[in-house]
């Protein structure tokens, strides 16, 4: 039995769950969100937790059933309290500032990238070497997030480029003194 499938999810209050054959739907305070799942999944909601079974213990079944299970917790985390990651920025000239609704990054090209953000994603830019990413979906923060990290990611030489927070880029010794040849 997979110890992640078989735990429960509790729905906290004021958190409203439908389940319509391997439809879940969950409204929260922050948003609504909607999913499909697997059609031999079998989902059950009783009174505030909801529970995950697998119909037998064949592979795809069990793999199935945790990564259903933890969909459908990141689903109430997310009309909860939301999911953020946050991008630094290393880099003499590297900046981001927001214009409207769209990202400007000043990365070393010949012009700013402008980056718009997906649908139900927020970006925020508190100091021109950060980024915050947030939205109520899990999956749609880590993407745009690796999307942006893409432009410029660190190199191990100098540090330069962007990281997430909390990120430690191994660093590497650059050349070893080359005198000139005599």
């Amino acid at each position: 039995m997979s110890r992640i499938g078989k735990q429960p999810i509790a729905v906290p209050k004021g958190v409203e769950v439908k389940i319509e054959g391997t439809n879940v739907s969950v409204k929260g305070p922050k948003g609504e969100t909607s999913r499909l799942f697997n059609k031999e999944m079998i989902i059950k909601l009783d009174n505030s937790t909801i529970t995950v079974e697998r119909p037998t213990d064949n592979k795809e079944h069990r793999s199935l059933h945790g990564l259903t299970r933890t969909l459908i917790s990141n689903m109430v985390v997310g009309v909860t309290q939301g999911f953020s990651r946050t991008l630094e920025i290393n880099g003499v000239g590297y900046r981001a500032a927001k214009a409207g609704n769209k990202l400007s990054l000043t990365l070393g090209f010949s012009h700013p990238l402008e980056l718009d953000p997906p649908a139900g994603v927020t970006i925020e830019v508190p100091q021109p070497n950060r980024i915050v990413v947030s939205s109520i979906s899990k999956e749609a923060v880590g993407s745009f997030a690796a999307k942006i990290r893409s432009y410029r990611e660190p190199e191990p030489y100098k540090g330069k480029g962007i990281k997430y927070e909390g990120e430690v880029v191994r660093r590497k010794v650059g050349k070893a003194g080359a005198k000139g040849k005599k």
